[in-house]
């Protein structure tokens, strides 16, 4: 469990730290807006493991916090004291079964590294091997339960006294990141990512991580591969680096192509170079997927966003997903071309892949916008990815690295679908069209041949929004006004338990809920602007 010095119960120091951000935010929105992100950094630190994992988390989220937010989350982490080795020796045992001395020939009992999740002893195995053990916190998984349940409280409350919080999901966005938080704390997660990823990268010679000890995998211990490496940061700016921002763009490429695979955490501290010069990742407990349509797609835009092809752009962003349902094909046209030409403009070292898909996908205001899980890992890749690329070679010319790599990318997805060329794909399709007709005559006679049709009206939506809204608020005005009579009734009987002698407690009550309710009614009608 994660020491706390303050002795409140839990929901109170959770409820104060909210809070206290909440009051700096209000008091710097305007005067000071750049010390607040760094200020949630320190918040959600200074509230755990929880809360740093949802941070991290939440840092996938482009779309509902600003640039400065996102790369104060990106940086978040706990600093935390080791945890009594007798624990970590406990839940290896407990683990596998046997005594650590069995297990290992050697085992350091103190760690060397420690972390808001695990820490890690150094050991080796019986036939000479080094190995690293990951240990769990222990009571970390029970932690985490009980402080989502809080904030899962903490949310509904918010919502109910900030109806505008509603369009944000914020439930949903909990459970989102509850999913991610589990995942990160769950060994067996981490060791099913590192072999799924070996499979990827073993084949290439410069490219490896650290193997699974098997078969050494639990909930709370995993057994790897102990790596010697450097970490990146020592070849920034050096003729080094540049060759080593050279592999990671080649890495990237074999997996966001490839297998469709790869590790979704890319920061300069998860990537080591060995004494043989190979690039080594580590962390898998986030790892992305990309099926092989959406590769086919990310490959297209990629290609569009280099020739300055709008129609190329906008078929590779419809086809990856990144927008859903009818929209204004020539309104999205015209918008890409305008960020096109903006790039355009821009020196070739400032030039973002990452940052142009973004604001492709976001055109329109987020009317037809969606960003599904896989689609939230890749972008967050895209960035961490490019950063690292920035800080090892400043000078690095994107556009023109991604064009030497264009014929790389083109094998490597051709080799996912051999014997699979542009014509064979066609007659595929064309091999579809009598079973789309067998379908849709089977579902005639099942209908008594009166086919369903779905129809599409723009601004259909919005009205069911409006009309949606307004029926809240006719319910909500005729309970606030049976609350007003309720308590008037109830003050003319005089019945019940009084309030300083002579107000009935029934009616004072009923008066505050009527209250609260028409502060709401009243302050939701202002915001919408009339009546």
């Amino acid at each position: 469990m994660l020491v706390t010095r303050s002795r409140l119960p839990r929901s109170l120091q959770i409820a104060v730290a909210l809070s206290g951000f909440g009051w700096t935010w209000w008091r710097h929105r305007h005067r000071a807006p750049d010390t607040l992100p760094d200020h949630l950094r320190r918040t959600l630190e200074g509230l755990g493991t929880t809360f740093v994992k949802l941070g991290q988390g939440l840092s996938l989220r482009r779309d509902l916090l600003p640039a400065p937010y996102l790369h104060a989350l990106e940086s978040l982490h706990n600093r935390v004291p080791p945890f009594d080795p007798a624990q970590a020796v406990a839940s290896i045992e407990a683990a596998f079964g046997q005594p650590v001395d069995q297990l290992f020939a050697e085992f350091d009992r103190e760690p060397f590294a420690a972390a808001s999740v695990a820490q890690v002893h150094r050991a080796r195995m019986a036939d000479g091997r080094v190995v690293a053990v990951k240990v769990r916190r222990p009571g970390i998984e029970a932690q985490v339960t009980a402080d989502l349940r809080l904030l899962r409280r903490f949310a509904r409350i918010a919502q109910w006294l900030l109806p505008g919080l509603g369009r944000h999901r914020p439930l949903e966005l909990i459970d989102e990141l509850a999913q991610f938080l589990r995942q990160e704390i769950d060994m067996v997660q981490e060791a099913r990512n590192m072999r799924r990823l070996a499979g990827t990268l073993d084949p290439l010679p410069y490219l490896t991580l650290p193997h699974v000890i098997e078969p050494m995998a639990s909930a709370a211990v995993i057994v790897q591969e102990f790596s010697h490496g450097a970490p990146l940061a020592t070849h920034y700016r050096t003729s080094r680096g540049r060759e080593l921002a050279g592999l990671v763009l080649d890495a990237y490429v074999h997996q966001l192509m490839g297998a469709g695979v790869f590790h979704a955490d890319p920061h300069p501290g998860n990537l080591f170079e060995l004494p043989d010069g190979r690039l080594c990742l580590h962390d898998f407990g986030s790892i992305g997927f990309l099926d092989p349509v959406s590769r086919a797609a990310l490959a297209q835009l990629i290609e569009g966003l280099v020739v300055g092809d709008a129609a190329t752009v906008l078929d590779a962003v419809v086809a990856m997903g990144f927008i859903e349902g009818p929209f204004d094909r020539h309104a999205y046209l015209r918008g890409i071309s305008e960020i096109l030409s903006n790039m355009a403009t821009l020196p070739l070292n400032e030039w973002s892949m990452a940052d142009a898909i973004w604001r492709v996908a976001c055109i329109g205001a987020g009317e037809n916008f969606r960003l599904p899980r896989h689609l939230l890992v890749l972008i967050r890749t895209l960035f961490l990815a490019e950063n690292t690329l920035r800080a090892l070679d400043p000078d690095l010319d994107l556009v023109q690295a991604l064009r030497a790599r264009a014929d790389t990318m083109v094998q490597t997805l051709k080799q996912q679908s051999p014997g699979r060329p542009i014509h064979a794909q066609l007659l595929h399709g064309a091999e579809q069209l009598p079973i789309l007709a067998s379908q849709m005559l089977r579902q005639l006679r099942l209908e008594d041949g009166r086919p369903s049709l779905s129809l599409h009206h723009r601004g259909v939506q919005s009205l069911e929004t409006t009309l949606a809204r307004t029926g809240n608020r006719l319910a909500l005005a005729l309970i606030t006004l049976g609350l007003y009579v309720a308590g008037a009734v109830m003050m003319l009987h005089g019945s019940g338990p009084l309030l300083w002698g002579h107000l009935p407690a029934l009616s004072a009550v009923a008066f505050a809920a009527a209250f609260v309710l028409s502060w709401r009614l009243v302050r939701a009608i202002s915001r919408s602007g009339h009546l």
